[in-house]
This record gives structure tokens, sequence and C-alpha cells, in this order.
């Protein structure tokens, strides 16, 4: 797997695995919106960039989900981030990308992390142990996922898996809360990807201000 050493925006200016890398160095926050109400999930997605949070990936598992790329990326212009997230097959990431994804978020390997690669856009792929830190970076992967974190070791585990992997951009997903994202980032993380901690209800329809105030807070933190 080739390092992103091209400067970039902190939003998706920089396009590629070099672009997205960059991005996610400089905020090394991604937010994760998985929502049962598509209206809801679009104003969450807004008001996470507008909060400063310019790295957001929309779960394919949400209702909606192609929609709400859709019009994201709408709202959004061309060059902001806009990941799409639980892509498992193949068709996923390809309607994925028609919606206006630039970014794959995947669980694990498979027919996702490779119809990805193939269609020329970043993929986070899904990692747990170290031989899928060693397929993930044969595929072309341009940054590992390790999920589900808070179930495998938390922040330990990361610093006992960066020991054979010190240079790989790792990102701990699943369970990450402030204080568990500090830690990981002080552990080697590239970034963290933060889901219900950061979007509580609002994208099934709960209060904006209060997903605002958290993700100043997750801003500071990631820092």
């Amino acid at each position: 797997m080739t390092e992103g050493v091209t400067k970039s925006s902190t939003g998706g200016s920089a396009t590629g695995a070099a672009g997205f890398l960059a991005a996610l160095r400089a905020r090394r926050l991604l937010a994760i919106v998985r929502g049962r109400d598509p209206e809801a999930s679009l104003r969450t997605v807004l008001a996470l960039v507008e909060s400063g949070v310019p790295l957001v990936e929309v779960s394919l598992s949400g209702s909606g989900a192609l929609g709400v790329l859709r019009r994201a990326r709408a709202e959004l212009g061309p060059d902001a981030w806009l990941g799409a997230g639980t892509v498992l097959t193949a068709d996923d990431a390809e309607g994925a990308a028609a919606a206006g994804a630039n970014l794959i978020v995947t669980p694990g390997l498979g027919a996702g992390v490779d119809t990805g690669i193939g269609l020329g856009l970043p993929v986070l792929a899904g990692v747990l142990t170290p031989t899928d830190v060693i397929a993930a970076s044969a595929a072309g992967a341009s940054a590992l996922k390790v999920f589900p974190a808070s179930a495998t070791g938390g922040p330990d585990y990361l610093k006992a898996l960066r020991g054979p992997f010190p240079d790989l951009p790792f990102v701990p997903v699943g369970g990450v809360d402030a204080a568990a994202a500090e830690a990981y980032l002080e552990h080697g993380a590239a970034a963290v990807g933060v889901g219900s901690p950061l979007v509580g209800d609002a994208a099934d329809g709960g209060d904006l201000d209060a997903l605002r105030r958290r993700a100043r807070r997750f801003v500071e933190v990631c820092a």
C-alpha cells in the first residue's frame, strides 16, 4: 500500500488515496451517519460538515442511504469527502459511486474492497487481525479500519497491532467515545471513526444543536 504524501485542504479538494489520507491525517476524525430517517440523515451530514467535520460516511445500512448520498453530494459540491459505509458487495460499491460517494468504507475484506479500488476510489477497508492487515494492504486499501475496535482490546490492541505495522494508517471504529478517541490517537491512530457517540439520535430526527455541541467536542479532541 502506498502512503499518501500529497498535501490537500482539510476537505476533499485533492482526489484519490493521497488526498484522502492527507485530509484524514489533518482532521483525524471520520463521522459515521446511520439513520432511520433519510431527511434527518441528510440534515445530520450537513450539520456535521458545518460544524467542522469534513469527512463523513453514510452507512448503506441506513434508510434511503443512496438518496442521502446523492442529495448530500448536490449540497456539498464535488470536492467534499463523502463516504459510503457498510459496503459489502460489488453492487454496493458501484451504487455508492453512482450516488456520489468518493470514499468506500467496508467492515471487512471482500468484493466491496476490490470493486472500490477498481473504481479508482480510496478505500478504508475493515480489518481486525494481522492477516487482515496484510491482505488489505496487498489489495491496495488506502487506510485500515480496525473494527470492532472496542470489542477487541481498544487502544491497547491498536498499540499491539502497530508493532508489526508501525507505518500503516489505522482508523479504529466501534464504540469510540471522546475519551477513547484521545487514547487511540495517542497510540498512533491516523484518525478515529465515530458513530453514535458523535451522531447520537440526530439521524433519526433528534436534536441538531446537541449534535453540533458533540461535534465541537470531538473536533477539539482530534485537533
